[in-house]
């Protein structure tokens, strides 16, 4: 009897994902804990092995890359020798209370190419003939997948693919303003020293630890002294926020206080390239008891950063810039700044601990520690 191969729920909270491609080729033979295929599900890429052995079949209705599929759909077959294939696959075969939801293509995209006997409705194949919108390349948020004219006008108008990466991260934005009191707070802080820092890591032999890799260490130390905000079990583990051409991934930095500064470096950009590859695991992206997200980078100063739920603060970084700053003796001289603002959740801390806090990190950017000195 055929075997089929479906979707597994690879979290507890996953409904649907991106199919990613298949890692065998239709009349392969497979073996039972053999990589098979790969999806794109709550913010990961995974390589999904196959539970059984046999010879692969993909029959007319298998997912194409960059299909929406949903836990326990069928994708295929695996079959012993001289058995007889199952002829078509249910493209509509979904999880009870998911209803197809649209991908549109952006101009460059290169979108699944859908039959073009997908059912389009006839004001909509009247839109597409005067837009000049090929409906074959549209997945339709209609019932059955039907093709709407809101779906040809969005995709003329070149709207971002609604992938499974952009639904969690809204999902994840909306758990935060819906589960948190949040109130953020913002200072600023003398950066001389911290820019000086990072000068000499760049003369050394080893990793050059970036600003995020820094601070995350700082923020580790204060956090010794505000557990609060950001320590479970005598511990933090800190989220460096990394942009992606997808979305936004948060993969976690474990235990940072107990880490060197020299292992800080290296492991972050391990994360930050798995992460822009789209190669992270689950256990890279969980755990987090604080974040950090850095803008510095696009030129902005200060911004309100959105807490990472369930954790209780985040930390938005600005860019760092050399300002005139009159000293305590009040001479004018020029000094490197920077912009911090912290979004706490006010039912787990007050408003006066969330500003020791950022004190505390302050005096520490002001006069680094021995635990971040150059070796």
């Amino acid at each position: 009897m055929p075997v089929e191969i479906t979707v597994p729920r690879l979290g507890w909270s996953m409904e649907e994902a991106t199919f990613g491609g298949w890692l065998k080729q239709h009349g392969d033979l497979v073996s039972a804990g053999e990589p098979l295929f790969a999806v794109e599900s709550d913010k990961v890429t995974m390589d999904v092995e196959s539970l059984d052995s046999g010879i692969l079949h993909l029959p007319p209705g298998a997912p194409e890359p960059g299909a929406i599929v949903v836990v326990g759909q069928c994708l295929g077959f695996l079959l012993v020798a001289g058995e007889s294939a199952p002829e078509a696959i249910d493209t509509q075969q979904r999880a009870a209370g998911s209803p197809p939801e649209p991908v549109l293509p952006t101009p460059n995209s290169s979108a699944p190419i859908r039959d073009k006997r997908a059912p389009v409705t006839p004001r909509a194949r009247r839109v597409a003939a005067t837009l000049g919108i090929d409906t074959a390349l549209l997945r339709g948020s209609g019932r059955g997948g039907r093709i709407r004219e809101a779906d040809v006008r969005a995709a003329s108008a070149g709207a971002v693919p609604v992938t499974a990466l952009r639904r969690t991260i809204a999902r994840r934005m909306m758990e935060s303003r819906q589960n948190t009191a949040p109130v953020t707070l913002t200072t600023r802080a003398d950066a001389t020293a911290l820019v000086a820092l990072r000068n000499r890591w760049k003369v050394g032999a080893g990793p050059v630890p970036s600003y995020n890799d820094i601070l995350a260490k700082l923020v580790a130390i204060t956090l010794e002294s505000y557990p609060a905000l950001g320590v479970v079990s005598g511990k933090a583990h800190i989220g460096i926020a990394v942009d992606t051409p997808e979305g936004l991934l948060v993969p976690v930095l474990r235990d940072v206080g107990a880490s060197s500064l020299a292992d800080l470096a290296r492991g972050s950009r391990e994360l930050i390239a798995a992460a822009r590859a789209r190669r992270l695991r689950a256990e890279h992206l969980t755990g987090g008891t604080f974040s950090i997200t850095n803008l510095g980078g696009f030129g902005i100063d200060a911004f309100t950063p959105i807490i990472n739920f369930p954790e209780a603060a985040v930390l938005g970084v600005g860019a760092i810039r050399k300002e005139p700053v009159v000293l305590e003796s009040g001479e004018l001289a020029a000094r490197e700044q920077i912009t911090l603002s912290l979004t706490f959740d006010h039912r787990v801390a007050d408003g006066a601990l969330a500003a020791r806090f950022l004190q505390a990190l302050v005096r520490l950017i002001d006069v680094p520690p021995p635990a971040v000195n150059c070796p």
